[in-house]
């Protein structure tokens, strides 16, 4: 079967879990602070999660295009599928955008100027730091995505209908790579600068130099994940029958590697901020190894433990079940990241504007549900979200043929093998 069917029971099921998320962000903003912070954390969270696992979805086709790789052609359907809630994740961050213009929400420190008046290193970040260009950023970042992610769409599609396969030239093909080549170091930018003033700024005094990588590899590992777990389910029905064993392979690779390569990442942040011991760094770490501690360590045994020793064996990347369980960790262990990433500064800031004043990041603070750690209502959200990400994603599948017989690397991709694989 070549073409995908989204059927009305699978839909309803997504509709189901979209209802849960709403009923559980309705349920935080009642049973919220004066100011709703767990409410718009949440929020944040999420959207700035799944949005960057999209962007992640064009940015990989951009850069095997332009790689001229071919293995992947057979699952390419999926990726541009994904990238389709760019769109989406646009909406949501204009949503938070607006709460910054409105004073909705007390996510960022910067976004009070009466308290940025008072602080010099606020005071000196804030020509980048401000509602102006967080608005700005995310309209014309994320849009300038969403345009490079419909006309790279729209080309492969039509080279379904009009394109003539190998035996013509690169015609679509090249058009493709054009587009490819111009948006990649785009991406590398304008993704650096969207997840500072998105993710980083929620601790408005701190700054690392390795966070947009550190970020972006959470967001890559999360979408091969996310892939993985889609080709295992749609194979169970029937669907995309020309993707082997050698195909999931790759896929276990790159989730074993970047698991790695996240770890890399996430040690030379940590060291080298607890090296150079300067205060205005090492607080980050400081504040999570003292208040959320579960957390944190929690984090390195879910995202590399777990998916090293799995993958480590070579055969149990060609094995669905291991390679179920170390997808579904790894997409949890970085939702649990960007948890991590996000609550600890929102809860600082939420404080001082209740008027709980401390001396600092250095104050213990009291066990709180939903900052802490996640609770029902952050699963139930995340499952919302999740939920709406693949309505957005088995829609757009079911609009175009699983595989792209006339893409000139489609017979590179059919024949694909990985050798040795014992």
């Amino acid at each position: 079967m070549n073409q995908f069917t989204f059927t009305s029971k699978q839909k309803n099921v997504l509709f189901a879990f979209m209802g849960l998320g709403l009923l559980c962000l309705i349920l935080t903003w009642f049973s919220d602070d004066a100011l709703h912070t767990r409410f718009w954390s949440n929020f944040l969270h999420n959207a700035t999660f799944f949005t960057g696992i999209s962007f992640v979805s064009l940015f990989v086709i951009t850069a095997f295009t332009t790689a001229w790789a071919g293995w992947y052609v057979g699952m390419k359907r999926i990726w541009e599928a994904n990238m389709q809630f760019i769109l989406v994740g646009l909406g949501l961050m204009l949503i938070v955008a607006l709460g910054l213009w409105g004073h909705f929400h007390h996510l960022y420190h910067w976004s009070d100027e009466a308290e940025v008046a008072k602080d010099v290193i606020m005071k000196g970040k804030a020509s980048f730091l401000n509602k102006y260009w967080y608005t700005l950023g995310t309209l014309v970042i994320v849009g300038m995505w969403a345009f490079f992610a419909y006309n790279i769409r729209k080309l492969s599609l039509d080279e379904d209908i009009n394109g003539k396969g190998q035996a013509d030239n690169f015609k679509h093909h090249r058009k493709i790579r054009v587009w490819s080549v111009i948006f990649m170091p785009l991406a590398g930018f304008s993704s650096a600068a969207i997840i500072w003033q998105w993710v980083m700024s929620v601790d408005a005094h701190w700054y690392s130099t390795l966070f947009a990588w550190y970020s972006g590899v959470s967001w890559f590992v999360s979408m091969i994940a996310i892939t993985i777990l889609t080709l295992i389910y749609l194979k169970s029905l029937g669907y995309f029958v020309h993707i082997t064993a050698d195909h999931m392979h790759d896929l276990g690779k790159l989730l074993f590697a970047f698991s790695i390569f996240w770890t890399y990442m996430w040690f030379s942040q940590y060291m080298l901020i607890w090296y150079a011991n300067v205060g205005e760094e090492t607080v980050y770490f400081y504040e999570r190894l003292q208040n959320y501690k579960p957390l944190f360590y929690a984090n390195l045994l879910i995202n590399f433990l777990l998916p090293f020793f799995v993958l480590m064996r070579n055969d149990n990347k060609r094995k669905f079940g291991p390679l179920a369980f170390a997808s579904i960790m790894v997409f949890i262990g970085h939702w649990l990241d960007f948890f991590l990433m996000i609550k600890p500064g929102v809860r600082h800031t939420a404080l001082e504007a209740l008027g709980h004043h401390s001396e600092g990041h250095d104050t213990l603070l009291p066990f709180q549900m939903g900052f802490t750690m996640p609770g029902f209502l952050e699963i139930g959200t995340m499952l919302g979200f999740l939920a709406l990400y693949l309505f957005i994603t088995l829609r757009s599948l079911s609009k175009a043929a699983l595989f792209p017989k006339n893409d000139p690397y489609a017979g590179e991709a059919t024949h694909h093998h990985v050798w040795p694989y014992v």
